[in-house]
């Protein structure tokens, strides 16, 4: 669905409305349209769903009413002012993205400005006036940066408390510290914890069964990673068995280091899918998500050595970043290295193809990061995303389909979903920062394929780059429906078992690592979730959710032989009991 509207259809008739932005509609005006709607309004849309749509329209129908005579958008970032005037402009709505504090009154010629957080907590009462002076619509998007600290969470309050209508819009998961967000309602449950109240929410989940975004595919990548330690100690250790968090960082960063083999194999092989998805999505584009300037600039080197055509490098303080990233958006290019400054909000469609080559590990953006590649445009689109195998990535990418909301009254950072560790996440960076207390020289670092991660569920087996067990996943057709992904990755993973029972004589577990044994336990484990699915018709994901409600313990990346064991003897009691 374009961005784009009729210009004023009758009640119910916007044909181009997707389901769920009717649905939202109708909760804010009422089935039939003739609620005044609600003073505040929060809707949680799950990255890629068409928030954009939903609330330029819900403005456009505000105005006709009368209801608000101006608008004032309140975006995280420069770049965002600038798309949603553009999107603002193709539906009739003209909205200023260059206002500054400083320039006074907005020019007759627009109905509304946008600006950032920071400018609002620059000069609230500025803005204030402004919203006094005019029956305003304010619309916050990504409004957990609204509570960023109580000086902005102030400020907001302050600027918009005179508001006629205010549009809360999040399409990740909220933030974690205890600030409250302004204008977001909350509710306390019967554990006594106050959890934020949205008015419509509309999930990965169901998004994905509606067709409205893509299903996404994440490649991880293991391999053997060799470094030396300022003392002159060489190190070895194999990247996606079980390690100290030491040793994982310091892994995770020899894997990321351009002079090693690891990052060069993986991004061969991301550029190897980008090929087969161009087959039948031929504007398909791929982004590097890099750590830091230097890393970023070798890592659009390899791809030029790879493909033999420059890639798209935006970095942080690049003055040029929006117009390099709307350039890229708007041509069919392969390839954009960016410092991970791609994250919330920034709206290129055509990305279909990710690695995760930053030591970024916070849940918040992680989930803005896989954000960028679940836009659909059409059915079947299908999007690949590669990691390397670190417990906390797997962990992030098997429970994709999880929601939450803001809890006031618990710990601070309970799991690092704040906007504290965003702004780190997203700052200048010119060093890597994983592993920084411990420095070390890599001397080596080589990957191998380990899994497919889809659905909760994990596919495939320990293989070389270039090998046909890899090429088996990497040349998954690019036009695919979830459940058609879902059957044709338990095939392969069916074919590859079976091939490797054919090469094996005698005890399959004769000489068989931890990391084997662990990863034949996941094997067994999928293989019975996939069961009890086609079973009941419940979700992969949401089996695996109830399996830990049940029994306790980490996500299966993240989980020991014992736990994983515990699960499987659960599955397979839940399927005894159902027999009888």
């Amino acid at each position: 669905m374009p961005p784009a509207f009729p210009e004023r259809a009758a009640w119910g008739t916007a044909s181009s409305l997707r389901a769920w932005q009717q649905q939202a509609l109708e909760a804010y005006f009422g089935t039939d349209g003739s609620q005044p709607g609600p003073r505040d309004f929060l809707t949680v849309a799950t990255p890629g769903a068409g928030k954009t749509t939903f609330a330029l329209r819900l403005a456009r129908e505000l105005m006709e009413r009368r209801v608000i005579a101006a608008i004032t958008i309140v975006c995280p970032t420069e770049h965002l002012k600038r798309q949603w005037a553009e999107s603002a402009a193709r539906v009739g709505i003209r909205i200023d993205p260059e206002y500054q504090n400083g320039q006074g009154p907005v020019g007759k010629d627009f109905h509304g400005i946008a600006v950032t957080y920071a400018t609002v907590a620059a000069r609230p009462a500025l803005h204030r006036n402004r919203t006094e002076d005019r029956k305003t619509l304010v619309i916050f998007d990504e409004v957990h940066h609204a509570g960023d600290g109580l000086s902005w969470g102030d400020a907001v309050r302050e600027a918009f408390e005179p508001a006629a209508r205010r549009l809360a819009l999040s399409g990740t998961p909220f933030r974690t510290d205890i600030n409250p967000i302004p204008f977001v309602q909350y509710e306390e449950g019967p554990d006594g914890v106050r959890r934020s109240q949205a008015d419509y929410t509309y999930g990965y989940g169901p998004a994905l069964a509606d067709g409205v975004v893509r299903p996404v595919i994440f490649l991880a990548y293991a391999g053997e990673m060799r470094w030396r330690t300022r003392a002159g100690d060489e190190i070895t250790a194999t990247l996606g068995e079980p390690l100290t968090q030491d040793q994982t960082a310091q892994a995770w960063r020899a894997a990321l280091d351009p002079k090693g083999d690891w990052i060069k194999q993986v991004i061969g092989a991301a550029d190897r899918r980008l090929t087969e998805l161009r087959r039948v999505i031929p504007d398909a584009g791929g982004l590097v998500i890099a750590t830091d300037h230097e890393t970023a600039r070798a890592y659009a080197g390899m791809l030029r050595a790879v493909t033999g055509q420059g890639a798209t490098i935006v970095l942080s303080d690049d003055p040029t970043a929006s117009k390099k990233i709307k350039a890229f958006a708007e041509t069919d290019d392969r390839w954009m290295v960016a410092v991970r400054m791609v994250s919330e909000g920034v709206d290129i469609p055509r990305l279909c193809v990710g690695v995760y080559a930053t030591s970024t590990s916070t849940p918040l953006f992680f989930a803005q990061a896989i954000g960028r590649f679940v836009r659909a445009r059409k059915r079947g689109e299908t999007a690949s995303v590669f990691l390397p195998s670190v417990p906390t990535l797997m962990g992030h990418a098997s429970e994709m389909e999880e929601e939450r909301d803001h809890v006031l009254d618990r710990p601070v950072r309970e799991d690092g979903l704040d906007d504290d560790l965003l702004a780190e996440a997203n700052r200048k960076q010119d060093t890597p920062d994983v592993g920084e207390e411990l420095p070390f020289e890599t001397v080596e670092a080589s990957a191998t394929f380990d899994r497919v991660l889809y659905d909760g569920g994990e596919f495939g087996m320990n293989a070389q780059p270039g090998s046909a067990e890899e090429e088996e996943y990497l040349g998954i057709p690019g036009l695919l429906e979830p459940d058609q992904v879902s059957a044709l990755l338990r095939k392969r993973q069916a074919d590859q078992l079976a091939g490797e029972r054919k090469r094996k004589t005698g005890d399959p577990r004769a000489d068989r690592t931890t990391a084997e044994d662990i990863a034949a336990l996941r094997r067994e484990l999928n293989g019975l979730v996939n069961a009890w699915n086609h079973r009941t018709g419940q979700p992969q994901g949401v089996i695996h959710n109830e399996l830990r409600r049940a029994c306790g313990g980490p996500p299966v990346p993240q989980a020991s032989a014992a736990e994983i064991r515990e699960r499987i003897a659960k599955i397979r009691d839940w399927a005894a009991k159902r027999r009888h």
